[in-house]
């Protein structure tokens, strides 16, 4: 087992050194870096570094150098990624969405001594703020930028790594700080070793057993996220050549070019992918719109531990040829499977996109887990949807009396950076604790029912999971995002988003005679447009208990987003930051 992440590069680079690790769109063309290149320039980097003067003769966390990364996916990511874990130093990734002030607290807290940023545009964000962090001595780009040194300049040397050094490096020493989103509070620092990576990484081997060697995958979700970063690392321990995305708006046309057996997602993606399908069924005419829609009843039947009658098997292999067959060249012919995370899948876009030969792999970890705790298997006796899979192996997982899930292994962080407080508080018995409420299924498939601080209890008494209304709500297509409120209060209600593209298409099609503003914030002062949204929320009420009903909504005009605060970058809802900026909206649901 390869207990040091580096260790990765450097076998690939000696088994199969011409073979592509890398690749990404230089002037529209693609580029693509061998093993050896990549092993390589690594090795360059880490001799230009330590020239620099690095102090990492005591390989303990609090002594070791810290070097930030603020850039989107590129090759020169996972490249500085091992550069710095040769030379003893932590990579700490920051995300090029955050707002100068996190940016701010991150790297001083840290103490970052130097930093690598992607390009123009994410300097000039960020210029000012470097300059108020007195532990940052160098800053370097990969674009060309003027005023900037180029990260070139550090290979440009010709020296290595120190082999003696890097030889030090063990398993458990510190690798990364990766701090979190922070839904909560300020960002904590996460402490993860090589051990703790290189042995989720080892673990989740067994689970990509329908991609190898020469299979491609493609990379979109950032690395700053310990997800896509481990999984890349899995990518190539299998032989697999990793293609960036060129920008979010691009997948579709980067995924018919690359042709990926594999790609991983979080579920808003998903979610936009297929509503994006949606909107182009919404335009078919006849024959071709029955059939359509003919195809998706019979993926939303789909279950794979049932696999149904002997008819429904062969109507669904006819929809499979003759309409899931464009779905999946759409996704470039030949993924095989969807791994995702960080948040809930709904059910039904596991069921249909299964149906149509993508597998979905809906998963569980956390940035403290290095992540993966669970996923469910490309074989269907390993997989059940709506759950997160079996463990993985050598990861233990046990339900406290609340049904907190408590998790154990060698995945498991040493700590928050610089808070043993916080630390402390994240372990019971040697056990850390997830804060997500969860169960069994069938003994083995583990399920999240909620988020434990998410829990809310109305002035009833009644309990409430808002996640569990919210996913099955946005189910609907005039549901585009959506965050139950309720706490302390005689009733449910909720702050809804809706999908403006449809519920503008439902207006016109069903009231002709309305004149639809062009702005979305006078279509929702229509009464239809609310009554639309109601008739949905009535019809997946019925699923739910009285008290989980939702009784009240506020229909807003602007989608959450990462920009505007409302989504941490890995595109989870920030409730404390929408109950605050929507404060007003809530009252008024409340008031008699």
């Amino acid at each position: 087992m390869i207990a040091r992440l580096f260790d990765i590069v450097r076998q690939r680079s000696e088994q199969a050194p011409a073979a592509t690790m890398l690749a990404a769109k230089e002037n529209g063309n693609w580029r693509t870096y061998s093993c050896s290149d990549v092993w390589r320039t690594a090795s360059q980097m880490a001799g230009g570094l330590l020239s620099l003067g690095l102090a990492n003769e005591l390989l303990q966390p609090e002594h070791q150098e810290k070097i930030a990364i603020i850039s989107p996916n590129r090759p020169e990511w996972i490249i500085t990624d091992v550069a710095v874990q040769l030379t003893g130093a932590v990579l700490t990734p920051v995300y090029p969405t955050i707002s100068p002030a996190e940016l701010t607290y991150i790297l001083a807290e840290a103490g970052v001594r130097i930093v690598f940023v992607a390009n123009a545009e994410i300097y000039e964000r960020f210029k000012d703020a470097l300059k108020e962090v007195p532990s940052i001595t160098r800053v370097y780009s990969f674009d060309s930028l003027p005023g900037v040194a180029h990260w070139t300049e550090l290979t440009a040397a010709g020296t290595t790594h120190d082999e003696a050094l890097a030889a030090r490096v063990g398993p458990e020493t510190l690798a990364t700080i990766i701090y979190t989103s922070g839904t909560t509070g300020n960002p904590k620092g996460v402490m993860l070793t090589h051990r703790n990576i290189a042995s989720n990484v080892h673990d989740s081997m067994p689970v990509f057993t329908f991609a190898g060697e020469g299979d491609k995958a493609l990379s979109f979700l950032p690395l700053n996220h310990i997800f896509e970063r481990m999984v890349t690392y899995v990518y190539l321990n299998k032989g697999l050549a990793v293609y960036y995305a060129e920008n979010m708006d691009t997948i579709g046309a980067n995924l018919k070019e690359v042709k990926p057996v594999v790609f991983t997602t979080v579920p808003r993606l998903l979610e936009k992918v297929y509503e994006r399908i949606m909107n182009t069924a919404m335009e078919l005419k006849g024959i071709k719109k029955a059939l359509f829609f003919w195809a998706l009843a019979l993926g939303k039947q789909y279950d794979n531990a049932v696999p149904g009658s002997p008819w429904y098997r062969l109507q669904l292999w006819l929809a499979n040829k003759i309409i899931f067959s464009k779905w999946r060249e759409a996704l470039g012919g030949s993924v095989k499977a969807i791994v995702t995370g960080s948040a809930a899948c709904q059910e039904r876009l596991a069921r249909i996109f299964s149906a149509a030969n993508i597998t979905i792999m809906e998963g569980y970890g956390l940035t403290e887990t290095s992540p993966v705790v669970s996923v469910n298997r490309f074989e269907s006796d390993g997989r059940r949807i709506g759950s997160i899979g079996p463990l993985i192996d050598n990861v233990e997982v046990k339900l406290a009396e609340d049904g907190e899930i408590l998790v154990k292994g060698p995945n498991i962080t040493i700590g928050y950076y610089k808070h043993p407080d916080l630390t402390a508080a994240a372990f019971k018995d040697g056990w850390f604790c997830t804060g997500d409420i969860g169960q069994w299924v069938e003994g083995r498939f583990l399920k999240i029912t909620d988020r434990k601080k998410e829990i809310f209890k109305t002035s009833g008494g009644k309990y409430v999971a808002p996640q569990a209304i919210e996913n099955r709500m946005k189910e609907s297509i005039y549901i585009e995002q959506m965050m139950v409120t309720g706490a302390g209060q005689k009733f449910v209600a909720a702050l809804i988003v809706p999908s403006f593209t449809n519920l503008r298409k439902y207006l016109r099609e069903h009231h002709p005679e309305i004149s639809l503003p062009t702005s979305d914030t006078e279509l929702l002062k229509l009464p239809e447009a609310t009554a639309q949204v109601q008739h949905q929320v009535d019809k997946y009420n019925e699923l739910f208990s009285h008290p989980e009903q939702v009784k009240k909504f506020c229909l807003l005009p602007a989608e959450w987003t990462i920009d505007t605060g409302e989504l941490t970058p890995s595109l989870k809802v920030k409730r404390k930051v929408i109950e605050q900026k929507y404060a007003r909206e809530i009252e008024q649901l409340y008031a008699v």
